[in-house]
């Protein structure tokens, strides 16, 4: 037989193996594709089809759960690609897990009344910081182009761009001086890892101000530079007045990347489940993996807390649910979000859109132990721990806070305050409380 009527033979047989395993999806496949076209050829009015494909698709997807859906073409450019999401809680917009940039190093806000862009605070070290940009400072044009109105996502877009690239900012200061400013754009990290409030040289102060010496870890999102942020935290700490006591504070934390939240949880234990991932196998059958502390941690004995609220999300619930469970932490706040699943991305052949599907079920220690998969998975406080505020108190957190953050480039010094009544204690009642509960975890331990 000819070689080319031998390789025909092949490609038929193949076709027709592929057909027969195919011929169950098949099925609904051609009654999918009748339905579309019994609507184009009779249907009153003429429909786009790939309008309805898409409806079709959402609908299909709505039946799996809240968190698989469907992106048509023209939206996935909003992921991030360069992300494995077989091992991140929630895609990643603006490359944050990365924790890397090309920029000028300014966080923005828009003002709610002005609709102006505002410097919330300057990257310390980074090109702004090093122009003399500052908190409060009004960003008024980009390049020439007025921003007044402009979205928040479309500034940071124009800001951000290669290393070594040129962009020019027009800045109105406080009090009310106009200067433009040309600068360079460069390779910036952002932070994961934060401390009680900032020093005049933009590094943090770790020790809780007002306090017997307790520590406040804040981490903000579990990215690719977490650990070593983690790590140089702890150096810094242990390097300084002995803390007794630490807080891990994950709340508006919305998650990261899972390995990283694991290596979180394996710094501060010696042993333990960490957490248990379960996956579908071969057959559709579940495939459960279980991680493991290793010997070895980070403050041993130290009496901690962890704080959550309800933006406490995913790979942070994993820590927190982690320590919680190995009654290595108590547990201070709200109820954290309740997100315990991992969704992958799977692109459409032709090009038309992908699909986000849910793939992937993380599961707490205290559950794996009993054999259990949790599908109302949250964290809450431990018995006695819970701390419901205000609006208002919330609010008035937040904006004390984002001054705690601030970075003052050289030369500008932050606004003087009435040091009493910004204190930690008489602010912030979810830090309040976790003093308590280390107050009474080192009265036990010396009871012991």
């Amino acid at each position: 037989m000819p070689k080319r009527n031998l390789l025909i033979v092949c490609l038929m047989a193949v076709v027709g193996l592929l057909s027969w395993v195919a011929r169950d999806h098949g099925l609904q496949g051609r009654r999918f594709g009748e339905v579309l076209a019994a609507i184009d050829h009779n249907y009153l009015d003429q429909v786009d089809q790939e309008s309805l494909f898409a409806a079709g698709v959402r609908g299909l997807v709505s039946q799996l759960d809240a968190h698989s859906v469907f992106l048509p073409a023209g939206r996935p450019e909003r992921l991030n690609p360069g992300l494995n999401l077989n091992q991140v809680a929630e895609h990643d917009t603006f490359g944050q897990f990365a924790q890397r940039f090309g920029g000028v190093g300014i966080e923005l806000m828009i003002d709610a009344v002005q609709g102006e862009l505002v410097v919330q605070s300057p990257l310390p070290g980074g090109p702004a910081w090093q122009a003399g940009i500052g908190p409060g400072d009004r960003i008024i044009t980009i390049d020439g182009v007025p921003t007044q109105g402009m979205r928040l996502r479309d500034a940071v877009t124009s800001l951000r761009g290669r290393e070594g690239s040129p962009v020019a900012v027009d800045v109105v200061s406080p009090d009310g001086l106009r200067r433009g400013v040309s600068l360079i754009r460069a390779g910036l990290r952002t932070e994961s890892v934060r401390g009680d409030r900032r020093q005049p040289d933009g590094s943090w102060e770790w020790l809780v101000e007002g306090e017997e010496p307790v520590a406040l870890v804040r981490v903000t999102s579990f990215g690719e530079q977490t650990i070593g942020e983690l790590e140089a935290a702890s150096a810094a700490i242990s390097a300084g007045r002995k803390p007794n006591g630490l807080i891990l504070d994950l709340r508006g934390n919305p998650g990261g990347l899972i390995p990283v939240a694991v290596e979180v949880c394996d710094r501060f234990l010696d042993a333990g489940r960490i957490v248990s991932t379960r996956r579908r196998g071969l057959g559709g059958l579940g495939q459960i993996d279980v991680s493991h502390a290793t010997a070895g941690s980070l403050f041993p004995g130290l009496p901690m807390a962890v704080l959550v609220d309800e933006l406490t999300a995913s790979a942070a619930e994993i820590v927190a649910a982690c320590l919680q469970d190995n009654r290595r932490a108590t547990v201070v706040g709200t109820r954290s979000f309740g997100k315990c699943t991992v969704q992958s991305i799977v692109p459409l052949s032709d090009g038309g859109g992908l699909l986000k599907l849910t793939t992937t079920e993380y599961i707490r220690p205290r559950d794996t132990a009993a054999g259990l998969s949790a599908a109302a998975w949250f964290v809450s406080p431990d018995p006695g721990q819970e701390v419901n505020s205000s609006k208002q108190t919330l609010e008035d957190v937040r904006l004390w806070r984002e001054a705690r953050d601030a970075a003052y480039p050289p030369g500008r010094a932050p606004p003087k305050s009435d040091s009493a009544a910004t204190l930690p204690r008489h602010v912030d009642p979810v830090l309040d409380r976790a003093f308590d509960a280390l107050e009474s975890a080192r009265g036990i331990a010396a009871v012991h």
